[in-house]
């Protein structure tokens, strides 16, 4: 048990190694591959275990940027998405009496990135296989298989890898005619064939990081002056287009909490606003939190336009939990001091349709919605042409947060074929093309404005119309899959085919 304990600690390390700030993706198969040979040949009731090392050593260093917001936290949520992990050593474990297992295994794998991806608490997407991506030939796959469907085949090349290194022993219950190197290829297969979006238009976008004052890492320390960053920079794009030193966008992107208070309520953020609108003559898609009764509160991409005001809105679909709203507040706000800095609740918005900016109709994604596939899906079928982010990484500017963020929204360019503009308060800012390219980006903690055209597509990807239905297929395919496998084990032995 120790070696398989120690194999289990040093896939999950390697694993890490996938993600930004390292970028090594070519050790995905290698630590799915490790984590099956640490799980393989022991009963379920100890196959958690090393599932459980694995996850340990994967979840607390990738998501150690979390300390920011408290050790506690981050012992937490790390915790909570270790399990899962564990979880899936014992489900692994049972999968393997069956034939062709490295199907199922893989089937396993995004069935756990689905289930942890929902839930608990709306669920943490972060360390799924397809995050670590980009860059590789893997990541053309997404565009027809989602981030759920490129998850299979990296964890199909893993446990195609572990089926190899086994041994003839085990190579026969893997059904005749499939083979590890046919699987290893399914990896790599749609790289073949790369999508290409039509284009239906232009538009010209700018984007405004207006930079955070202070060390950077405190969006609350001096709200007002990170409102007047933005309203000053977007007041000095306007005379620069006066000047013909740059074009007119057609809209210009301010980020996530641009304004932390309710520019409905405060006169002086309003006519702040309102000044920088008229700077540009163009509408201004402005981040703000606004008040929803004395208890909540709502994170909203509002759509400015010179001389009428606010208009279309789009609301924040994932909260994060115990950072934006506290879940069973009676019992943890009198518990953990720190959490009274949260004096209220960040309510989930709903919206499928995509903004209309000047006639151009927008996805928005704040923040952690870039991670998550339901909001962004459902306004790209509803007719998004554009995908935009507004997002303030402030508090994660010191941490690898930041980068991890960019590499999945570089992800979500390509799987959805859409350019994405990104408005950071402090950082990363840009504007990525569909193949995941980066056409432009600001500096980190700078005050920054890009003016870049961009591409507009009314094209839905196969992975879009898929959604999430693959990854709740193999959640279906899993339960199937331990029943059958539970029913070999306890078929008596004269009994087996």
């Amino acid at each position: 048990m120790l070696r398989r304990l120690a194999l289990a600690l040093v896939g999950g390390l390697s694993l890490v190694l996938a993600f930004e700030p390292v970028g090594a993706s070519y050790v995905v198969p290698v630590s799915v591959a490790a984590f099956v040979l640490a799980t393989v040949g022991l009963p379920a009731s100890r196959a958690w275990l090393p599932g459980l090392v694995f996850g340990i050593a994967f979840c607390y260093p990738l998501m150690f940027w979390m300390r920011v917001v408290g050790y506690d936290a981050w012992a937490a949520m790390s915790g909570v998405e270790a399990l899962f992990l564990g979880l899936l050593g014992a489900v692994v474990a049972l999968l393997h009496r069956l034939p062709a297992w490295p199907v199922w295994v893989a089937t396993a794998w995004v069935a756990v990135e689905q289930v942890r991806t929902s839930g608990p608490l709306g669920g943490m997407p972060w360390g799924r296989l397809s995050y670590a991506t980009a860059d590789t030939p893997w990541a053309s796959a997404l565009p027809y298989v989602g981030q759920a469907g490129l998850g299979f085949l990296l964890a199909l090349a893993g446990s195609s890898l572990a089926w190899l290194v086994l041994g003839p022993g085990r190579r026969q219950r893997f059904v005749a005619g499939a083979t590890a190197g046919g699987a290893l290829a399914l990896a790599t297969l749609p790289a073949l064939a790369p999508w290409t979006p039509d284009t239906t238009g232009h538009r010209t976008v700018a984007v405004v990081q207006g930079n955070v004052p202070g060390e950077g890492d405190d969006i609350l320390l001096d709200p007002r002056q990170v409102t007047q960053n933005h309203v000053q920079a977007t007041i000095d794009l306007g005379a620069n287009i006066d000047a013909g030193r740059e074009p007119r966008p057609d809209f210009v992107l301010w980020p996530e909490n641009s304004t932390a208070s309710d520019p409905f309520l405060d006169e002086g953020l309003n006519l702040g606003i309102e000044t920088a609108v008229d700077a540009v003559g163009v509408p201004v898609l402005v981040g703000a939190m606004v008040d929803s009764g004395p208890d909540h509160v709502l994170n909203q991409g509002i759509v400015w336009t010179p001389g009428v005001g606010a208009g279309d809105r789009y609301t924040k679909w994932h909260p994060v939990p115990f950072g934006e709203y506290i879940p069973w507040r009676s019992f943890f706000s009198g518990n953990i001091g720190r959490l009274a800095l949260i004096p209220r609740d960040m309510l989930s918005g709903t919206r499928t349709e995509p903004l209309t900016v000047d006639g151009t109709r927008v996805a928005d994604a704040i923040c952690f919605d870039v991670a998550y596939d339901d909001g962004i899906h459902a306004q790209l079928r509803n007719g998004a042409d554009l995908l935009v982010v507004q997002t303030s990484n402030a508090t994660f500017i010191k941490t690898d947060q930041i980068e991890q963020q960019f590499e999945i929204t570089r992800l979500r360019a390509i799987e959805t074929g859409r350019y994405v503009a990104v408005a950071s308060t402090n950082g990363v800012s840009g504007i990525i093309a569909p193949d995941g390219t980066v056409v432009d980006r600001a500096e980190p903690r700078t005050t920054a404005v890009l003016v870049d055209q961009v591409g507009l597509s009314d094209q839905v990807t196969p992975a879009v119309r898929i959604g999430q239905w693959f990854g709740r297929a193999c959640v279906a395919v899993t339960v199937v899959g331990l029943l059958l496998a539970l029913v070999a084990y306890r078929r008596p032995r004269g009994e087996q085919a």
